[in-house]
Formats: C-alpha cells, sequence, structure tokens
C-alpha cells in the first residue's frame, strides 16, 4: 500500500527538521572549534569599529590615530581601548598558534590568556570609573552610547578570551586522558602478543 500524502509531507517535514538540525549542531561545532580565532578577530575589530564611529570614519587613518595619541589623557580619551584589545589579542593568537595539544591543556595558552584578559579588565574597569565619573562636556565627538558600547565590549571579550581558554584546556585534557586510557589498554596487550611470539 503506498503512503498517503499526509504522512508522506510529515516524513518530508520530519527529514527537513533533521537535515537543518544537522546543519546546525554543524556549524556550532565549527565555531566552537575556531573559536580562539573567531574571538581575536572580533576583539581585534570590534572596539575599533565602535571607537570609529563614534569619533569620525577616518579614526583608522594614520594621521587621525597620531593625533589621538598626541593628545592622549587617560580621564578623557578612549583610543587606549582598542589598542589594549588589539595587544591582548595578539598575544593570546600567538601563544595559541605556538601551543600544542598537552600545552593547550594546562600550559601557558591558559595561564597567559587568563593573565592579559584580567589585567585588561583590571584597566578598563578603572578607566571606566574615570570616564564615566567626569564626563566629556567640552567634545561633541563622543557619545555616551558608544562608550557604553566600547567598554561593554572590552569588558565582554576579555571574559570571552578567559572562557574560550578555559573550554579548550578541558577539552584537551579529556583527550590527554582518553589518549593515556588507550595507550594503557594497548599495553598489556602488545606485551602478551610479543610473549606469545617469543613462545
Amino acid at each position: 500500500m503506498g503512503l498517503g500524502k499526509d504522512d508522506k509531507s510529515r516524513r518530508g517535514i520530519l527529514r527537513g527538521l533533521k537535515t537543518v538540525f544537522f546543519l546546525i549542531s554543524m556549524l556550532v561545532s565549527l565555531l566552537l572549534f575556531y573559536a580562539p580565532v573567531l574571538l581575536v578577530l572580533a576583539d581585534t575589530l570590534l572596539p575599533s569599529a565602535i571607537l570609529s564611529v563614534s569619533l569620525s570614519p577616518s579614526f583608522l587613518s594614520f594621521r587621525s590615530l597620531s593625533y589621538h595619541l598626541s593628545n592622549y589623557d587617560f580621564r578623557y580619551s578612549l583610543v587606549d581601548i582598542p589598542l589594549i584589545s588589539i595587544v591582548r589579542s595578539l598575544v593570546i593568537i600567538c601563544v595559541y598558534s605556538f601551543c600544542d595539544g598537552p600545552r593547550l591543556s594546562r600550559g601557558p595558552y591558559l595561564g597567559i590568556t587568563a593573565v592579559c584578559s584580567f589585567l585588561s579588565l583590571v584597566f578598563v574597569s578603572f578607566k571606566a570609573s574615570y570616564v564615566f565619573a567626569a564626563p566629556i562636556q567640552n567634545s561633541p565627538a563622543y557619545f555616551p552610547a558608544a562608550e557604553i558600547a566600547l567598554f561593554a565590549c572590552s569588558l565582554a571579550l576579555a571574559v570571552g578570551h578567559i572562557v574560550v581558554s578555559y573550554r579548550i584546556s578541558c577539552r584537551e585534557r579529556r583527550k590527554l586522558l582518553v589518549y593515556k586510557i588507550d595507550v594503557e589498554a594497548v599495553r598489556p596487550l602488545s606485551l602478551s602478543l610479543s610473549l606469545w611470539t617469543l613462545v
């Protein structure tokens, strides 16, 4: 007996939902695998883009950047927030690229990422207390919404670096544990086989 139209349409919908679920799970696993690289890209680009929108479209030019650096004041200038994000990202991606499995599990990657992110969190929080305590009155180039977005973005990305590095260290530790179990399981078998061949 052939299937009715309702059964065929139900199976088609179910097959489509399974395909969508499979594609979403593959996309999520791909994003988790490349999470450090994607987070470094976001940390490099987002704060600079927010500051460029809040100041002027030509903020990323060398002349504008040198002007803001020459007139830098810790209490008012925001140009140091993207620079800290860029330096933090460069240090983290360099350490990540030079580390292998065991070093990713409990080595320098997690420690250096935690230290860089914590120091930048302290600096940005300390600076935010100055910036929002003494708002800029004579400079219409800054907008409060952009300032809040810049500080929130920098803080969130710093926390994101810590979370991602911790998850990667846990994943690599699980891999090493599985590898150790496999090696220990194979070693007695290979020893017994070698003794059997000697007999």
